[in-house]
């Protein structure tokens, strides 16, 4: 076997590409398109997101100390990569690709009602890293699109054909291969 070295640099693909809603009283929401997302606690539930201080929607969130992960489906690709190439400085993305903010019982901050998965997130800490800073969150609540749950009532993320971004390029994820603990279950 033959390995090729790089620099250090980022290669831990793929990644969920997410856009994350924020709005500011009185004005009009905004998206952003992310890789930079993921978990980082269970119990409190808690995840990160990480911004380049220079985006339109970094202000916003550093400012009213809130955020919405909406995860993105296929039919949701366009949008996201828009949300992600365009600014909030100079466009209103609801409008122009025809979503709707959705408005739940946890913040004022609207989701992507389009979206199957919205985690409404408040910020407990900002960490300057260096290119982003990363916006460390708490979870305060999440919905779900009710045409995911099943007849046993429950949700069915897998049904939602979601994707995800690999090294500049996005993804249809795949087949099941196994679920969590079957390698070690007795058959």
């Amino acid at each position: 076997m033959s390995k090729i070295s790089f620099k250090p640099g980022n290669m831990l693909y793929p990644l969920p590409a997410v856009m994350v809603s924020s709005m500011r009283e009185g004005e009009k929401p905004n998206i952003i398109t992310l890789a930079w997302a993921g978990t980082i606690c269970s119990d409190p539930a808690m995840v990160s997101i990480s911004i380049r201080p220079s985006r339109y929607s970094y202000d916003i969130i550093k400012e009213t100390m809130e955020f919405v992960i909406n995860l993105v489906t296929e039919e949701l690709t366009y949008a996201c990569d828009y949300a992600g190439v365009k600014s909030g400085r100079d466009i209103d993305k609801f409008a122009k690709l025809k979503l709707n903010p959705y408005v739940s019982e946890y913040m004022k901050t609207p989701a992507i009602a389009e979206s199957p998965v919205n985690i409404y997130c408040t910020v407990d800490e900002i960490k300057p890293l260096g290119t982003h800073d990363m916006f460390i969150a708490t979870v305060k609540g999440v919905t779900v699109d009710d045409k995911y749950m099943d007849e046993k009532n429950s949700f069915r993320l897998d049904k939602a054909n979601l994707m995800a971004y690999s090294h500049g390029e996005y993804f249809a994820l795949g087949d099941k291969l196994g679920s969590f603990g079957y390698s070690v279950r007795k058959k």
